[in-house]
């Protein structure tokens, strides 16, 4: 019953606890030492809070976090002892969290983002699983090979410290394993896309020089043509991604120099890390081969624009996680294996998509500033610059469409493929949360009138009947072999929103059908991510 997963990253260590809440136990192998000592990721969106708080981490990761009175601004400068040109605002959490609530109109997240680095949430994640006797989780352990059998899975894993190799079965694999996914690679799955999309240069470095890392307030990034610095946490941790410098030999750089090029001034730095990188667009031909799947930078690898590298992953995780459990625990069938890749893939294209569309309007700024050489010394040309950068905005901190109205139009395991929706599907809109809820989509949030929370009361381990009618019979939902738990809600707003009287939500949140009675259709979509039933066809 032991699920293997190679790589402890946010990953792998996100579908461990996930599997764990369900009963099923893993073993993780992870290659360093330690958690990463690179910052990576700055921002873990919305929607991963709120899987998180499925998990019951999110305050432990808010609390480790820049405090959520602090903004998320993003600023352009011409440099940072030179002149701020446009500042786009956005609210820090604390405030977004009392105005979702507010609003309360189905269209508003559950949870805010938050500015953390992958520093920081690893060890929070770390702690978990550690306290977690289902997870045997082990650092320093690589793993070199994997195969597959109809009946099960093995790896080798060689111990790092005392160079001594096993042999670890297991009943299924997922490679979390990071771009260079062993995983893949023993599968021999191919990658599509572009690779080396551009150079960049990272310092990691620490600094209590504020009156010039925060000259112009405080913000999360501030950014031209020269690099984005990152504000890790507002006080004395930062990164800055530069453009590579125009040099043979990547040893040769100094990151004293290339930052001081980017701030336009000099101060005094503690580098910690400091290395050249290229970010990729790429996406895994397959995101399952037989009792094998992959997850996170192992299935998908974005330029960081948009933040869905990590944020990505994650919802793999929790997807992979409740499939594998379900089956694991008996009630489910190989279609609900099926669903992972049906599912995850084609998001996984879609946020490579938009991650290389973000990267394009960033290209179009730099055009900008070209197109005004004296920006830095002549307030008409600063002018002209700062309504361009307005004008070409910032989708990429904006995709509230992207992030949490993502929709699994491909699944076996959604109403819309099997029968047709009274209602009408929403608009592919990036930038909003349409209010409504639609079949594939994440179930609108709402702060119920008692103050809790909708999406807390959720079953987990099951399938949830929302039902907004006491009086129908539903009973016809226990023939589909999977776990469905009914809750009864008597709130008009949540009724209009969802559009109908009754609503089935998956294990992950998701709306899997809608209907106003009990329906062959709807529990056909259950019973298709069941093992047995004894439904007629519909």
């Amino acid at each position: 019953m032991t699920v293997l997963i190679a790589g402890a990253g946010p990953v792998g260590m996100t579908l461990a606890l996930e599997l764990a809440r369900h009963g099923i136990p893993s073993r993780m192998f992870e290659r360093a030492f330690t958690t990463t000592r690179h910052p990576k990721m700055d921002i873990t969106n919305g929607r991963s809070m709120e899987l998180f708080r499925r998990l019951g981490l999110a305050r432990k990761l808010r609390a480790a976090g820049v405090p959520d009175t602090h903004p998320l601004d993003v600023a352009w400068v011409t440099s940072m002892a030179g002149h701020e040109l446009h500042r786009f605002k956005y609210a820090p959490p604390a405030e977004l969290r009392a105005r979702y609530h507010t609003i309360n109109d189905g269209a508003q997240p559950l949870e805010p983002a938050m500015r953390v680095s992958q520093i920081v949430v690893e060890p929070i994640l770390q702690a978990a699983v550690l306290a977690e006797p289902l997870i045997d989780a082990r650092w320093s352990m690589a793993v070199e090979g994997a195969r597959q059998s109809a009946t099960g899975v093995w790896i080798d894993v060689r111990d790092r410290e005392t160079d001594q190799v096993q042999r670890v079965e297991g009943a299924y694999l997922a490679g979390c394993d990071g771009g260079n996914s062993t995983v893949r690679n023993a599968m021999d799955i191919g990658l599509e896309g572009d690779t080396g999309v551009a150079n960049r240069y990272m310092i990691h470095f620490k600094s209590d020089d504020r009156a010039m890392l925060q000259r112009f307030g405080v913000a999360w990034h501030y950014q031209s043509p020269a690099g984005t610095l990152i504000a890790q946490d507002d006080i004395d941790t930062w990164t800055l991604h530069a453009r590579f410098p125009d040099v043979v030999d990547p040893d040769s750089v100094d990151p004293m120099d290339t930052l001081r090029a980017f701030l336009g001034a000099d101060i005094t730095a503690e580098i910690l890390v400091a290395n050249p990188w290229e970010p990729h667009l790429l996406l895994a031909d397959a995101y399952q081969m037989g009792r094998v799947f992959l997850a996170g930078d192992a299935a998908h690898q974005y330029i960081p624009t948009g933040g869905y590298g990590m944020n990505s992953g994650i919802g793999d995780a929790v997807a992979l996680g409740w499939m594998l459990a379900a089956t694991l625990n008996g009630w489910g069938g190989p279609a609900l294996l099926a669903a992972y890749a049906a599912e995850r893939r084609p998001i996984g294209g879609i946020n490579r998509g938009w991650s290389g569309r973000h990267t394009s309007v960033r290209i179009a700024i730099m055009e900008a500033y070209q197109a005004h050489p004296n920006a830095a010394t002549d307030a008409g040309e600063r002018a002209s610059l700062a309504a361009a950068i307005a004008a070409l905005g910032n989708l990429e901190n904006e995709a509230w469409g992207v992030e949490f109205a993502y929709r699994y139009d491909a699944s076996p395991l959604v109403a819309p493929i099997l029968a047709v929706d009274p209602g009408v599907a929403p608009p592919d809109d990036p930038a909003a949360i349409p209010a409504t809820a639609w079949p594939g989509m994440r179930a609108p949030s709402f702060i119920l009138p008692d103050g809790r929370a909708l999406f807390d009361l959720f079953d987990r381990s099951g399938f949830t009947l929302l039902c907004f009618n006491s009086a129908l019979d539903t009973a016809v939902m226990e023939q589909t072999g999977a776990p469905v738990k009914r809750i009864d809600l008597v709130f008009d707003v949540a009724r209009d929103v969802y559009g109908a009287d009754l609503a089935l939500i998956r294990p992950d949140g998701h709306l899997a059908w809608r209907g106003n009675a009990p329906s062959a259709w709807a529990v056909r979509v259950a019973a298709g991510a069941a093992a047995e039933s004894s439904l007629p066809d519909a």
